[in-house]
């Protein structure tokens, strides 16, 4: 019996292991597939036909019969082709059409293998380099800015910073920052890190995407070698505050990108804008700047608000933007994509005389078209919150240094590489 009670163990863990061995897990999904434009870089010329191709494994054999379904169109308009292919020999050639006129091309296509469904968005560009802005640059835009950044300006900033050393590190300090940031005391919260190693640093202000959300603290730059400090743009917004008090504070931004809009000067992004500089300003007061480098860096709406700022203060050195929202707003007027929050989408015909002569005074591509300073753009071209026809209306519209980088099959995100190389960027920016 005792030999049998030891054997017992040895015996269960044998068939334990054919067990795991009969059901353990693939070590990669049972269908794989790769889709890419015909040409490399995603570009055909304006009139040329494109065709996006597919090629799927089902277990490591060429797909064989099954049914692809595709639907095409200009971006972010309606399909104006349908298709249905089929999978010979592990390939299937999705045609796109093609544009007469410069622009970019939706093909959206699915399939099901293997017991499931699959599907995705690409987008290739016609002559892309001759897309040209539709925004109208006001006559009197750098008299507007001007005049509202000198009023920004007449606030004193009175920072109030609190150290935070539930978030510090053994490199890194993190402080809450309180800044009034223009008149009656609209001001901005954010997080400020700084090095703890005593020396001088470059500073980098990196302004929010959308929405009225939290916020959150990083120590990434810092550990780096940067003065970071990222911020809340609306009004009174403490990231720090109890969930029911900041629920309370939120409200401020309550349907904020059409808030004001019917006049420039009351336009909610006026005082954010300003705002954003006056944030520069206080970064080149800290004794640890190093007085020289001064970067700004954001994605979808912080890639706006980073053009911005580069454009209106004269202390920025170099900006890195990400799919930046803003460009181009009065693009569907047009017949084309704008870019977010995609003003005038759903009834373009009204009119909209007093919107879009607000939107000029704050279309991210006049503020392109002033940005002075070394700028690093990366998007992707299947982006259908911040459309690649408005960003690369503003990349067409940048006459200052400029480095892009495109992804043509990411969205609205981008790749840890695309980081990497954005940062070794930032590095070569030094003075």
């Amino acid at each position: 019996m005792r030999a049998i009670r030891l054997l017992f163990p040895a015996v269960l863990l044998l068939l334990g292991g054919r067990i795991f061995a009969q059901f353990s897990p693939a070590a990669r999904p049972y269908v794989e597939y790769l889709s890419r434009a015909t040409h490399p870089d995603y570009r055909y010329d304006a009139g040329e036909e494109a065709f996006i191709r597919i090629d799927a494994l089902c277990g490591g054999r060429p797909a064989e019969g099954i049914t692809v379904y595709a639907s095409s169109g200009m971006d972010m308009m309606a399909a104006d082709r349908q298709d249905t292919l089929i999978f010979k020999e592990g390939t299937a050639m999705v045609p796109v059409g093609t544009s007469a006129v410069p622009g970019f091309r939706y093909c959206t296509f699915r399939f099901e293998a293997g017991g499931k469904s699959f599907k995705e968005t690409v987008k290739v560009a016609f002559s892309p380099e001759k897309i040209a802005p539709t925004a109208i640059l006001p006559d009197d835009f750098d008299a507007f800015w001007t005049r509202a950044v000198r009023e920004a300006a007449a606030a004193p900033l009175e920072p109030q910073i609190t150290p935070l050393p539930k978030y510090s590190t053994d490199q890194v300090d993190v402080s809450l920052v309180r800044l009034n940031v223009g008149p009656g005391g609209r001001s901005m919260y954010g997080y400020l890190t700084i090095p703890k190693d005593g020396r001088k640093h470059p500073v980098l202000f990196c302004p929010p995407g959308a929405g009225a959300n939290r916020i959150s603290p990083t120590t990434f730059y810092s550990e780096r070698g940067y003065i970071y400090f990222n911020v809340c743009i609306h009004d009174g917004l403490n990231p720090e505050a109890p969930d029911d008090e900041f629920a309370r504070q939120r409200t401020v931004a309550d349907n904020y990108t059409s808030s004001g809009i019917d006049d420039p000067g009351t336009f909610y992004y006026r005082s954010v804008y300003a705002g954003c500089v006056r944030c520069v300003d206080f970064l080149c007061t800290l004794p640890q700047w190093d007085g020289r480098n001064v970067g700004v860096t954001g994605g979808s709406q912080g890639g706006a608000l980073t053009v911005v700022t580069a454009a209106l203060s004269d202390k920025v050195t170099f900006a890195a933007a990400f799919y930046p929202a803003l460009c181009d707003v009065c693009g569907f007027l047009y017949g084309r994509a704008g870019g977010w929050p995609k003003y005038f989408r759903q009834d373009p015909g009204k009119g909209w005389e007093r919107e879009k002569n607000t939107l000029s005074y704050y279309d991210v591509v006049n503020f392109g078209r002033r940005v002075k300073c070394p700028l690093y753009l990366s998007y992707g071209y299947a982006d259908d919150t911040c459309s690649p026809t408005s960003v690369t209306a503003l990349r067409n519209a940048v006459t200052a240094p400029l480095t892009v980088d495109v992804t043509p099959n990411s969205a609205h995100w981008r790749y840890m590489e695309t980081n990497d190389r954005a940062l070794a960027w930032q590095t070569r920016q030094m003075r």
